[in-house]
This record gives C-alpha cells, structure tokens and sequence, in this order.
C-alpha cells in the first residue's frame, strides 16, 4: 500500500505495487514513525502468506508485493531490495511466519517456499538484520503495558503473550481443537471453508478458550481477517497490522527485549548443516 504522492519506483515485478492509502492508515504510520524512533534508520519487513509488506523509517507509505508458495527467502530479499531502491536504511527488521529462536527461524513457513532455515538474512541485506515471530511483531506494535494476549487472524492463528514488557511468542494456532487444530478453524481456510457465519462463532470460542487458559489483562486481536468480525470478543480491542510496523521500529530501541543484531555475515557461524 502506499500515497499518490510518492514518487514512482521502477519495478520489474507488476505485483509491487502502492495502493492508495485511507485516512485512518495515513494517521496510523504517521503515529508508528513518530513513536518507533531509535536513532537509526530502520527498514521494517513483515512476511505473510499473501503478501511482504515494507516500511522504513521517515517514509510514509508502505510498500507490498505478492507472497505465497514459491517465495523463498532469496525471492523476498530481493523482492524488498528492489522495492525499497530509493530508501535509505541502516538495520533491517523481518517479521517471520513461523517459530523464531534466538533470531533465527525454526522451521518452515506452511504457506511459504522452503529454504528459511539457516538463511543468512544479514548477508543477503548487507546490514543489520533482527528476525522475529510476525506475531510477535505485531503484538510489540500493539503493547500498552502489563499482560497482553495478541492474536492475528491472517492466513493461519498468530500469536504472541507480552508480559511486562518481556515478549514471549506462541505456537497456539497449532495447538488441537475438535478434528485439526486452531489455525484450521480460525485461520484463512476455515473461513473459506465453513463461510463467515460460522468462522466467527469459531472465533469467539477459540478467543474464549485461550483467554481463560492465559488470563490477559487485556487480549488484542489483529491480523487482516479481523476486518471479517462483526463484533469482537468481549474484552478485545482490535489492533491493526500497522502495528507491526512500529513493532519493527521497537526491535532496534535500546530498551527491547530480543536477540541482539547480526552484522552482516554474522548468522553463518550458527547455520544449520
């Protein structure tokens, strides 16, 4: 997504694209920029299953191009390099879709190309890289204070638990739920599946469950399925996927709570053979 105003990038690819931005999304980046300074120039990446989305600091307008099955790494790094040409950035954070330790996925996105695991993003970038949960992301985007349960709705169930400021991701989307699991029935193909009507029943009941195992003080709900409730759980304040933006931002502040940086070439010593 993107503004009219900003000059035109040259692309190879005709699904990079800028779509006109709405007020409330214009606000809400203006708001990200200004609250997720940390005196670098950071470049925020947010992989998902239909789409990578980016945004660097000082830009106004995020940039997307078309994910999915045949995206490996490789693909995306040079998908975002050639979108963001003409920005200026120092560090890069990516939002991942899938279990992250120590900076470094864990294994292969389901929605994704494979090739994830030991990939060298700091060399590909030639900066800085900082990788995390895209849930995770997002939830940091979306924190307040005290317990927080996020949730995103997108093409499986994101999840993350703040506490205190201390970020904890979760798998919970894979966790059992009647016949398959959460993700089965929250997530894009239970929506298409079982159609609106009951996708949000289901919803309301996976929302129900989770928060009365891990007693939030509060539980956000975001994602880009959370557009398709028409009401949220009692108790949830719905987050936008913007927030994942200023969660990028907060990954390079001095007080976060995740891994430290990789310098370019940094991952290598620690690849998987």
């Amino acid at each position: 997504m993107g503004v009219k105003s900003l000059p035109a990038v040259k692309r190879k690819r005709a699904t990079m694209r800028q779509a006109p931005l709405d007020a409330e999304l214009r606000s809400l980046i203006k708001e990200v920029l200004a609250s997720g300074s940390s005196g670098k120039n950071v470049l925020v990446v947010d992989v998902g299953g239909y789409s990578v989305k980016i945004l660097a600091s000082g830009q106004p307008a995020i940039r997307s191009f078309r994910s999915g099955p045949t995206l490996t790494p490789t693909r995306m790094v040079s998908g975002v390099k050639k979108l963001a040409a003409d920005w200026t950035y120092e560090v890069v954070s990516i939002g991942y879709p899938g279990p992250v330790l120590e900076g470094r996925p864990t294994a292969e996105p389901a929605n994704l190309g494979r090739g994830w695991i030991g990939f060298d993003f700091a060399a590909a970038f030639g900066r800085p890289v900082k990788v995390v949960n895209d849930a995770a992301m997002q939830a940091m985007g979306s924190y307040r204070g005290g317990r927080m349960l996020f949730l995103g709705l997108g093409t499986g169930l994101g999840s993350s638990l703040i506490i205190d400021g201390k970020v904890e991701p979760m798998e919970l989307g894979h966790l059992p739920y009647k016949k398959r699991t959460y993700e089965s029935y929250v997530g894009r193909a239970g929506l298409e599946r079982d159609g609106r009507k009951k996708w949000q029943r289901r919803v309301g009941d996976v929302v129900e469950r989770l928060v009365a195992a891990l007693r939030p003080d509060e539980t956000v709900i975001g994602g880009g399925n959370v557009k398709n409730l028409d009401a949220l759980p009692p108790g949830c304040r719905a987050g936008h996927n913007a927030n994942a933006f200023r969660g990028g931002f907060r990954l390079w502040a001095k007080d976060n709570a995740v891994p430290p940086d990789l310098p370019p070439g940094g991952s290598r010593s620690n690849r998987r053979t």
